[in-house]
């Protein structure tokens, strides 16, 4: 009975919903905006999801009614449906904030107008945002922070106006100019308060603090401080070191700083054992690191073991090698064991090479620059050399070095990007030097020709002192492998102090690489030479008439400089040995070597110390001309001293060449204007010339110290340096047989 009753009331329900017919879903006819005056309705349209056709979701313009006001347009927004018999009409009513007539500053006495609008990024005509006030406000607080003035606030007025604008008003309240009065540490013992505050670079307000900016508090540098004293901790010994993050305490005029440190014990370095893949042998990869020479557990040095280990892995093509330092302290005799992990992984292949940039350099001179290949294992070293050969080009402003995943783990892209510089040039001006006196100089050169790298050179030369042409023609990669051939022919007058030189002459060069950095030359050359109107106290020594010097030089340069022009690091040794005598009346053998180093020194300065000597001897009964023997002075000598000043002398005194020299200087290269090549430059050189039958000796050796600035113009580099004879000395007479120092300008190369 009671299924009966059941089943009759399902087939009723179900009989009713037939007979019922569903209602109909209503649909949306129109969007339409209403109260806008300055912002387009396709604009307001484009930020909501509801469009006609649509079926109508409260929900939906629920979602659409935030979206409208998160434009930032809007005061108010408001949504309404207009029922129609086609579906309903959806309008959303808006009205507009206004827009800023006028943006004035107020309550700034320390700071104009024009710096405090610097740190804005809101305009008149803009449409009035609270949250970008603030967000304005916060930046003009930060730049008094950055000033001192800690105190300082910030507030805004709006004023509203007809026409639905509004004039803003930033309200400041400078306050006084804070600093650090005092910086406390805690918790340090072995070493004092004075030796870490030496190691930060925030300091206490002092004396000269208006000049030398003592006292000033910046948050990113004081945190930088607490990681430096954590590292001069890590690096003496002390491993478990920490130091806690700064607490900054402002009361009234004054800021009180301190730092909490936990120095811990400290510990000697232990046994240091190597464990893992491991490429070589124990004993061999211990040779690569060096904190088992420190007596104390240094972090920096550990550090640098790390990134050679890591190097050398590298070099045999695992460029995913992993290496971790891991420290078992022995706490009861404070030494700490080192255990380098060595895990080398799958070793990488460079799959493809792709050069992008060069819109002139053709991809062949690029990459035959390169010491890394297709299908080759990556190697670091050859990597960072690749990519140093083509800064030394001088052809590219910058090189960028990607390496990408390749098509698989084993496989490495590497994508080389070259930004292109003009290698061509071409000036005429006129200027002075030492050597040359006043001249009028043209030239043009162009040291990527057709792309292809090579260098053409012509120059042309006139002044009271001389006359000079010279062409030269230079093939980097003759017949497509690294052998350099160099053609030059060149035509100079000089008029001296004892005699005129009129020379006509040429040479053939040829340069090949021996080993990494090392390149051999080989050349010949020609010369002719008339020497006449010889001064009567030099007939002596010089003779008149024609020399004919056939030669043949032999050298080797050892070059690892990042730059030719500039450089920050690196070497630079040269041998060479000339040989006069294959024909002509002129007959020698001249030796010269010479070694200069640069090495970084702190903020972007550069050391650079630099060597020089040579020796030449007349063979056979052939001429040694004065003008192939040595004199100093000048600016790519010694400084201070005019051109030949310190040279050999004659029975009579007179000033001749010597067979023997020696030359040392030292430099202090330091950052002027960086952007613009301009640098600065503290010198001492010191040296001297022998005769024939003179011994060199380094007691006797002239002394000049000085200044100069540096440009390295578009031009090339320009020198004017000012150079103070140290050891002036006096003839019989009791005069002065030099200068007590000069100005030297010059447009070229330096040593």
């Amino acid at each position: 009975m009671r299924t009966g009753i059941w089943t009759a009331v399902v087939l009723l329900c179900i009989l009713t919903a037939m007979i019922v017919p569903a209602e109909a879903e209503t649909v949306v006819q129109q969007v339409k905006v209403e109260g806008n005056q300055r912002i387009e309705d396709d604009a307001i349209l484009r930020a909501i999801s509801t469009q006609a056709g649509d079926v109508y979701d409260e929900s939906r313009l629920s979602e659409d009614l935030e979206a409208i006001y998160r434009m930032g347009y809007f005061d108010d927004v408001r949504v309404a449906a207009e029922q129609q018999e086609d579906g309903n009409v959806v309008v959303f009513t808006v009205k507009e904030k206004p827009t800023l007539r006028n943006i004035t500053l107020s309550g700034n006495r320390f700071f104009d107008d024009e710096e405090i609008r610097e740190q804005i990024d809101i305009s008149t005509g803009a449409i009035l945002n609270i949250y970008r006030i603030k967000r304005n406000i916060k930046a003009i607080e930060a730049f008094y922070e950055e000033k001192n003035y800690h105190n300082a606030q910030v507030d805004y007025n709006i004023k509203e106006l007809d026409h639905n604008q509004a004039d803003l008003e930033f309200v400041i309240e400078e306050g006084k100019k804070v600093r650090i009065k005092e910086i406390r540490i805690e918790g340090n013992q072995d070493y004092s308060d004075k030796q870490l505050k030496k190691i930060m670079k925030t300091s206490e307000k002092g004396f000269f603090s208006w000049l030398t900016s003592s006292g000033d508090l910046d948050m990113q540098k004081l945190e930088q401080d607490a990681a430096r004293l954590e590292a001069h901790y890590q690096n003496n010994g002390y491993a478990r070191a920490r130091v806690g993050e700064p607490v900054v305490k402002y009361e009234g005029d004054w800021i009180y700083v301190t730092m909490k440190i936990h120095e811990g014990p400290r510990f000697k370095v232990g046994d240091v054992r190597f464990e893992g893949d491991l490429l070589k042998p124990a004993g061999e990869l211990s040779q690569s690191v060096s904190i088992d020479q420190e007596p104390y557990y240094n972090r920096q040095v550990l550090q640098n073991d790390v990134v050679r280990l890591t190097d050398i892995y590298a070099d045999e093509g695992y460029a995913r090698a992993d290496v971790r330092p891991g420290m078992n302290p022995r706490s009861e005799e404070n030494v700490m064991d080192i255990v380098f992990r060595m895990q080398k992984n799958e070793p990488v292949y460079f799959e493809k090479i792709v050069i992008e940039g060069n819109t002139k350099t053709r991809d062949k001179v690029i990459r035959r620059e390169l010491e890394v290949h297709e299908q080759e294992k990556y190697s670091a070293s050859d990597l960072k050399r690749s990519v140093r050969n083509l800064h030394r080009l001088d052809y590219f402003e910058d090189v960028n070095v990607q390496t990408l995943e390749g098509s698989s783990e084993d496989r490495m892209r590497l994508n080389i990007d070259v930004t292109e510089k003009a290698t061509g040039s071409f000036s005429f001006g006129a200027g002075y030097s030492a050597i040359d006196k006043l001249y009028i100089m043209g030239s043009i050169s162009e040291r990527n020709f057709l792309g292809k790298g090579q260098k053409i050179e012509l120059q042309l030369q006139t002044g009271s002192e001389s006359q000079h042409f010279r062409f030269r023609f230079t093939e980097p990669w003759l017949f497509d492998i690294p052998l350099s051939a160099s053609a030059e022919a060149y035509n100079w007058e000089r008029d001296y102090d004892d005699y005129e030189l009129d020379s006509k002459g040429g040479r053939l060069r040829f340069g090949y690489p021996l080993y990494d950095d090392v390149r051999g030359y080989l050349s010949y050359g020609y010369d002719v030479s008339e020497v006449d109107d010889i001064l009567e106290d030099f007939r002596n020594t010089i003779d008149e008439g024609r020399y004919t010097t056939s030669s043949v030089t032999a050298s080797v340069v050892y070059d690892s400089r990042d730059r030719i022009i500039n450089p920050t690091e690196g070497a630079r040794h040269s041998l060479s040995v000339e040989y006069a005598g294959l024909g002509g009346n002129v007959g020698f053998v001249k030796s010269t070597a010479e070694a200069g180093k640069y090495f970084p020194l702190f903020w972007d300065t550069v050391g650079f110390l630099h060597a020089e000597g040579g020796y030449v001897k007349e063979t056979g009964d052939k001429l040694l001309p004065d003008y192939e023997k040595f004199y100093l002075g000048g600016i790519n000598s010694l400084r201070g001293f005019d051109w030949r000043d310190v040279s050999a002398f004659d029975e009579n005194g007179n000033r001749i060449g010597g067979e023997k020299f020696v030359q040392f200087n030292v430099e202090f290269i330091f950052p002027l204007l960086k952007d613009a090549g301009l640098t600065g430059v503290l010198f001492y050189d010191t040296g001297n010339v022998y005769g024939e039958d003179e011994s060199v000796d380094l007691g006797e050796l002239r002394e000049s110290a000085g200044f100069g600035i540096r440009w390295y113009s578009p031009l090339g580099p320009i020198r004017l340096e000012r150079g103070y004879v140290l050891d002036r000395r006096k003839n019989e007479q009791g005069e002065y047989i030099e200068d007590s120092g000069r100005w030297e300008f010059s447009m070229g190369g330096a040593f």
